[in-house]
């Protein structure tokens, strides 16, 4: 279980990582503020997780916690900003790309922070597991 855990919470990581890595490099979106802090919480995430990973660290909760956590609060306001729009007077974005724009709105809903907050989700609920069976 602590070994799936581990796995599942790295690739969930790495999808998130190449998946902003594709829309910024292939498809030409420029990351916002906020979009450059998700990836500065998520990028590490990728190497951590491997690591722990690779060596069966079963204390890596520890660190990557305070990240997604961090992470799913960001993408989670940053989602905020863009769905309602009472709050674009609020954004944090104050020169380039308006945090409240939307590069992609699936399903009037999924949105590029939606994504991120799935992904902080998950790795916080996975390293929740791990500590759990600690």
């Amino acid at each position: 279980m602590v070994s799936k855990s581990l796995l599942f919470a790295w690739l969930t990581s790495i999808i998130a990582m190449v998946g902003s890595l594709f829309f910024s490099e292939r498809m030409g979106f420029v990351p916002c503020t906020l979009c450059w802090y998700q990836r500065i919480l998520m990028y590490p995430l990728v190497l951590f997780l491997g690591l722990a990973f690779y060596r069966n660290d079963r204390e890596i909760y520890k660190y990557v916690l305070p990240m997604s956590i961090i992470g799913m609060v960001v993408s989670s306001y940053h989602y905020a900003l863009q769905k309602l729009p009472s709050l674009h007077e609020f954004g944090t974005c104050t020169s380039g790309v308006p945090c409240s724009g939307q590069y992609i709105n699936w399903f009037g809903l999924v949105t590029i922070p939606f994504l991120a907050f799935i992904a902080f989700t998950l790795i916080t609920i996975l390293m929740l597991i791990l500590r759990k069976h600690k």
